[in-house]
């Protein structure tokens, strides 16, 4: 059996003076405001909280990202989901 061996991108974070946030990564970006930015990360779900928040950078290929603003709270959510739910999956949650 060959099985293919994927490589999980690496996660990582830099919070610099609670106004610049650089990850990588990221898999998945849900949604994001002013005040909340939802991703997905290779390492689970993760929201950012804060005020005037901006996602300045954003790359698919690479899975960085950059979050600009007053962040308050860094929150990891469930290391299992990796990727947003269905829409029936957010009714039912």
């Amino acid at each position: 059996m060959n099985e293919v061996n994927k490589k999980q991108p690496v996660h990582n974070i830099i919070l610099e003076e609670r106004k610049k946030l650089s990850l990588s990564g990221v898999t998945d970006v849900d949604h994001f405001d002013e005040n909340t930015v939802l991703l997905y990360t290779s390492m689970g779900e993760m929201t950012v909280k804060g005020s005037d928040l901006h996602v300045n950078g954003l790359s698919v290929e690479s899975g960085e990202m950059t979050v600009e603003g007053e962040i308050k709270a860094i929150i990891y959510g469930d290391p299992d989901r990796k990727t947003p739910l269905s829409l029936l999956g957010k009714i039912f949650r």
